[in-house]
């Protein structure tokens, strides 16, 4: 199938903020093209050249950038693109599935409106967004929802709770029963039998992931003696490094605590394939591609209950998510394997393949039932 990806944005900033990147062929939607590429299928992505790399480089299909004309009103998370619309309306015929990520943004409604038939909207939204007060997405859902995507071919939610949230605004008969999250390019993330005496977390280092938080807690638990060898390493860059730094050195634990800054994928999975756990204590990162990326390692995932995947991993043991947890969620962590078995089991479910074949299937299946 010749199949079309529009997906805007390649990765997260902190706020308007966009960091420049060398590279995107790390990200979750590059990878997940290539996933459906490895089945036979002819792929075109379409993003927001905001998020154009740095360097020049050769992709393994075709990537076209659009501008965003109205990035001095809009925020970044919400770009609009008339060159994107006309071409889809000049190009939809020539592709056999379109694939939109979320509902609520213009690229989506372009899609909607110029093909709804091909088209598969994959939802990730667990709840209206705050920019402005939440207006603008409850407006977008009561109003623009009900009336240009009732005639898409099918939603397909990335979790249990995208799925009862686009309930409210979908009728049902439109929404895959089945949530799909995005795949994980398990080439690139090789296991390891070997695990040091160290956790892991992966992130920004901004307000929102709230790494203060995580060390704190691993202060406490490196505290216990038998415990004072653990190592915390810190994968990312971001405005609060030397804040966080500082509070490495005022609690003198600067032994036990390595800063990574920003990592490649063969980079990352050393340090991640090796470590007991992948820590996260987030204050409001819902959709986070850290998770599946531990769980494909076989490393175990200890976070809140904030990302909406912390449902799926307590109900298939890949880790503990509670909200406060505590140094003594670490030590489980260390003295229990079944976690890492368990992360062992599921890997081959979550790879980009899988996950392609899995959407492909719905599409297909759509048609059949209408």
């Amino acid at each position: 199938m010749r199949i079309l990806i529009i997906n805007p944005i390649l990765f997260s900033g902190d706020g308007n903020k966009l960091p420049k990147v060398d590279t995107i062929k790390d990200t979750m939607i590059y990878n997940m093209c290539l996933g459906f590429q490895s089945l036979g299928h002819n792929i075109t992505l379409l993003a927001i050249d905001d998020y154009k790399p740095t360097e020049n480089e050769v992709y393994d299909f075709e990537i076209l950038f659009f501008k965003n004309n109205l990035a001095k009103i809009l925020p970044s998370p919400l770009p609009f693109s008339i060159e994107m619309y006309l071409f889809l309306k000049k190009n939809a015929s020539q592709f056999d599935m379109i694939l939109s990520s979320e509902i609520f943004g213009f690229h989506s409604l372009f899609a909607a409106i110029v093909a709804p038939s091909k088209t598969i909207i994959w939802h990730e939204l667990v709840a209206h967004q705050k920019k402005w007060f939440t207006v603008p997405s409850r407006l977008w859902h009561s109003v623009i929802v009900p009336l240009f995507f009732r005639h898409i071919r099918i939603v397909i939610g990335r979790s249990d709770n995208a799925i009862t949230f686009i309930s409210q605004y979908i009728p049902k008969d439109k929404i895959s029963k089945v949530p799909i999250d995005h795949g994980i390019n398990i080439h690139k993330f090789q296991l390891s039998d070997y695990k040091a005496r160290q956790f892991i977390t992966i992130g920004q280092l901004i307000y929102r992931k709230n790494i203060n938080s995580i060390i704190y807690k691993f202060h406490r638990f490196i505290s216990q003696k038998e415990y004072s060898d653990f190592i915390l390493l810190i994968a990312g860059r971001g405005p609060l490094k030397n804040e966080l730094q500082k509070l490495v050195s005022d609690l003198d634990i600067n032994k036990n605590v390595v800063f990574l800054g920003f990592l490649s994928h063969e980079q990352l999975n050393k340090y991640l394939s090796e470590s007991y756990a992948s820590l996260i204590d987030t204050r409001n990162d819902l959709n986070m591609v850290s998770i599946p990326e531990a769980i494909v390692s076989g490393t175990p995932i200890l976070t809140n209950t904030i990302p909406a995947l912390a449902n799926y991993i307590n109900k298939n043991k890949l880790g503990i998510a509670k909200e406060q947890w505590d140094h003594k969620d670490l030590e489980q962590i260390v003295k229990d394997n079944t976690y890492k078995n368990n992360c062992l089991k599921i890997r081959n479910t979550l790879s980009t393949e899988n996950v392609a074949n899995k959407i492909i299937k719905i599409f297909i299946e759509s048609a059949i039932s209408k």
